[in-house]
């Protein structure tokens, strides 16, 4: 049973930061490419950052210079450090691994900046 879960959200002022972390259960880890998507209320999911297994990254323009994503192998986990937040950074925050035809989610963590 391949599990991701998240922890790390919460609220804060804007201006803050925040450091979302994602452990996952299953035991090629390491093959995966992992990222973090998020929804706000009435909003399609979208794609906030991606790491690949060979450590490349990805960002959505909206988070490039705020957000890093990083991963550590030996652990089975992923995270996402949070700077300068803004209200618009507010929604629901998924963690995403995915390889060939496997595509899991996690159950996600809210985030909300207060202006």
């Amino acid at each position: 049973q391949v599990q991701l879960v998240e922890s790390g959200g919460g609220l804060v002022q804007a201006g803050g930061s925040l450091r979302l972390s994602c452990a996952a259960s299953f035991s090629i880890f390491s093959t995966y490419t992992m990222g973090w998507y998020r929804q706000a209320p009435g909003k399609q999911r979208e794609l906030v950052a991606t790491i690949t297994s060979g450590g490349n990254t990805n960002y959505a323009d909206s988070v490039k210079g705020r957000f890093t994503i990083s991963r550590d192998n030996a652990k089975n986990t992923i995270n996402l450090q949070m700077n300068s937040l803004k209200p618009e950074d507010t929604a629901v925050y998924y963690c995403n691994a995915k390889r060939t035809w496997n595509n899991y989610w996690g159950q996600g963590t809210q985030i909300t900046v207060s202006s």
